[in-house]
């Protein structure tokens, strides 16, 4: 069992393997496609789940060393997961974070949003984040996109820019959010915030 894994809780919450790709690439697909698919022409949404929640896409992340990316399973299905990528690719200039890390992706089972899933994955990557000494954690949210606001303001983050972000030909208004690690010292022997069920985890 990896790093950071419980075996005393169920849903199971571990890392991804290679054997997990094609099942984590369909969740994805199915949990972008209910929560956005509405907001784009198919064929700007169609190249955007290609290119993003792809099998092969996802196969790289999963075997990419920049990478973490964990899964929940539950009855040998996959229902939640979440990416972080180590060193930040979020747009530069915003933040005067020396080693942020990126909250790539978080999403749940269409079905099973509210259970408390994306709390699970939050206290994952934060307990990540503290282990490689990331200052920063940064990730990106659709401004139009009020509950997984709500969700990210829960554990602290907060706006600090107006980016974009490209779906096929259409792009969107998104915010960039961040939220500052506590110095390493004053982290030890303490958890990461914990915040009971998430209400809103589908982001």
């Amino acid at each position: 069992m990896g790093r950071g894994m419980s075996a005393t809780s169920q849903p199971l919450l571990r890392y991804a393997s290679p054997a997990d790709t094609a099942a984590l690439a369909d969740l994805g697909r199915r949990a972008v496609t209910a929560k956005f698919a509405h907001l784009y022409r198919p064929e700007d949404f169609a190249a955007f789940l290609g290119e993003a929640h792809g099998d092969a896409k996802v196969a790289k992340e999963i075997a990419d060393p920049g990478m973490r990316v964990a899964v929940i399973e539950e009855d040998g299905a996959l229902i939640a997961f979440c990416k972080l990528v180590l060193e930040s690719t979020m747009p530069a200039g915003h933040s005067d974070a020396r080693a942020p890390l990126e909250l790539k992706q978080l999403y749940t089972d269409p079905d099973r949003i509210g259970g408390g899933l994306g709390a699970r994955l939050m206290d994952w990557a934060f307990a990540q984040a503290e282990e490689i000494g990331a200052d920063e954690i940064q990730l990106s949210v659709y401004s139009e996109n009020p509950a997984a606001q709500r969700f990210y303001h829960r554990y602290g983050f907060a706006k600090i820019a107006d980016i974009e972000f490209w779906v096929g030909n259409h792009c969107d208004p998104e915010f960039l959010y961040a939220r500052r690690m506590p110095p390493k010292e004053a982290s030890e022997g303490q958890g990461p915030e914990t915040h009971g069920h998430a209400g809103a985890e589908q982001v």
